[in-house]
């Protein structure tokens, strides 16, 4: 193929791509996006690269407006402490296991947080604040969505095989099941009395998004302040943290917004669609090789580890 109906297919397919995401979920947008990047069909990465982290950020901001802080802070007051304990231990088995894997910083942190809240929305947060390579924040959500998959169907039947009471599934679903989406559809194939439990706990925990952004970000750019070859900086602001909790607490405290911060938030999560094809779009062959089947690795097992650790306190009623 010459290079001028390379560069015109290459312009084709990104088209194509970007129409698509009108019409498929952020999985199969990021799919879509990762055979563009690794066929070398993206004409354009001078330009999706800094639009995908544009996009991410107002995203992000806009899925604020869907969200009742007065409600779920409410709910979710009860079950504090344990969130706090269960989202620290998470990272602290996350970071092990990903030093102990010889896994990339950032990668971890992407995989570990959207582990320990909510999958692609803490990792689209995670990734506004400490800016990784590209391929970085497109691995972690390939490893995050194929795991929503999986849980999908092992979940209900493993829910089944232990017994577990709606109420108690659900609670599971909803601390060990990366993505709200996920969590909604796992709790209502197993039980319609699971899904109350499972969208207000996945939904409260969303919450926690914000505050572990901002520590995150502190953390990140404290360190690389204390490489005596980095030029010291002021930590850049994350200022689109503070937009999602402007955005959410807007429509709370101004009833009359709720509805159009409903549609806000719609919006954001089609907008967060084409984000992830963009950012699929960005991975290249060469990128893909470099970071190898590590993060794959460390999302597995800290999947697995947080879902049997969290079933575990479930039946001794550490968690309820």
């Amino acid at each position: 193929m010459n290079a001028t109906l390379h560069k015109t297919a290459a312009y084709v397919a990104l088209v194509a791509g970007l129409a698509a995401c009108y019409w498929v979920n952020s999985a199969w947008a990021l799919l879509i996006g990762i055979v563009i990047g690794l066929a070398r069909l993206n004409p354009v990465p001078q330009l999706t690269k800094p639009l995908s982290t544009k996009l991410l950020q107002a995203s992000v901001i806009g899925l604020g407006a869907g969200m009742n802080l007065a409600v779920l802070i409410r709910v979710g007051a009860s079950g504090v402490l344990y969130t706090i304990v269960g989202i620290a231990l998470a990272f602290a088995l996350g970071i092990f296991l990903g030093r102990r894997a010889k896994v990339p910083r950032d990668i971890t942190l992407l995989i570990t947080g959207g582990t320990a809240i909510c999958g692609g929305s803490a990792i689209a947060a995670i990734a506004g604040v400490i800016r990784p390579k590209s391929e970085d924040a497109t691995v972690a959500l390939a490893t995050v969505f194929l795991l929503n998959a999986a849980a999908l169907f092992i979940f209900p039947a493993l829910g089944h095989f232990f017994k577990l009471d709606p109420q108690a599934f659900g609670l599971w679903s909803a601390l060990a099941i990366h993505d709200t989406s996920s969590v909604v559809g796992a709790a209502g194939n197993y039980d319609p009395e699971s899904l109350p439990v499972a969208t207000t706990v996945k939904l409260t925990r969303a919450l926690w998004i914000a505050p572990l952004s901002l520590v995150i970000g502190w953390a990140v750019s404290r360190n690389k302040n204390k490489d005596a070859t980095a030029t010291r900086r002021r930590p850049p602001i994350p200022w689109f943290i503070f937009g999602f909790i402007a955005a959410a607490a807007v429509v709370t405290w101004i009833p009359p917004l709720a509805d159009a911060g409903r549609e806000v938030a719609a919006f954001s999560r089609r907008l967060l669609v084409l984000t992830l094809f963009l950012i699929g779009a960005n991975l290249t062959p060469a990128a893909l090789r470099a970071v190898g089947v590590r993060p794959l690795v460390l999302g597995v097992t800290l999947w697995f580890a947080v879902s049997a650790l969290t079933l575990l306190a479930i039946n001794f009623g550490w968690i309820r």
